[in-house]
């Protein structure tokens, strides 16, 4: 596959509306300069490599969508990476009574209505380039 289409086609009927809604959502709310591609196997919401902050000539990772084998993901890299974005965000998402399955920066769902569609839209459009460029480890490093 080199293509987020033929990502998306490539999925079973369930999946692949699920991963409609969700990217929808997401691309509706990306802050301006993320650009969606297929990368890493994956749908992935990034900093092109032409524009990104770092200096392997790589793109910088915003947020991701994939069908896992056992479930569906979204990857938030500024909840990984800002405390307080991801003290809000489990408090948001807990507040919305769905059970939160998230590893470091991640939120695992098995289908559409365990995840709350609409809050992954607010955390998509919190943070700006410049913002999440400020706050990524792999820029900042100590």
């Amino acid at each position: 596959m080199e293509t987020v289409k033929e990502y998306v086609a490539s999925l079973p009927d369930d999946r692949r509306k699920a991963v409609a809604k969700v990217r929808a959502t997401i691309r509706k709310n990306l802050p301006k300069g993320f650009v969606e591609t297929y990368n890493w196997g994956m749908i992935s919401y990034e900093i092109p490599a032409n524009k990104s902050p770092l200096n392997d000539g790589k793109p910088l990772m915003y947020a991701a969508l994939a069908s896992q084998k056992n479930h569906m993901a979204v990857y938030l890299s500024s909840v990984f990476a800002a405390d307080d974005i991801r003290d809000w965000f489990v408090e948001e998402y807990t507040a919305t009574g769905k059970k939160l399955d998230m590893g470091k920066s991640c939120v695992r769902f098995k289908k559409l209505d365990d995840l709350p569609v609409e809050l992954i839209g607010e955390v998509i459009a919190r943070t700006s380039v410049e913002d999440f460029i400020n706050i990524h480890p792999s820029v900042n490093k100590s």
